[in-house]
């Protein structure tokens, strides 16, 4: 199924936890939320706030941003573009 977010919402694919530190493994129950990932859909924006994000953008979000959604095996989350901390540039 394909999602397309509505007003100012973005899809994005959180990039994966970290699987080790330094050789130690880390199990899933210590696992840190990742807080960066890659936008994979936008809505229009509001008439009060252009969208400035686009697919493809690889992001900075808060630790709690979001709500998760699961489509095809996948973990996406779902948030407002104002959640969005950041756009990362290399």
């Amino acid at each position: 199924m394909k999602l397309k977010p509505l007003a100012d919402r973005v899809l994005v694919l959180p990039a994966p936890a970290e699987e080790k530190v330094g050789g130690i493994i880390i199990p899933d129950t210590a696992k840190e939320k990742p807080q960066r990932g890659k936008v994979i859909a936008v809505g229009q924006g509001t008439k009060d706030e252009e969208m400035v994000l686009k697919e493809g953008d690889i992001v900075l979000y808060g630790k709690y941003a979001g709500t998760e959604i699961e489509n095809g095996g996948e973990k996406y989350l779902m948030m407002r573009q104002s959640d969005v901390l950041a756009i990362a540039e290399e």
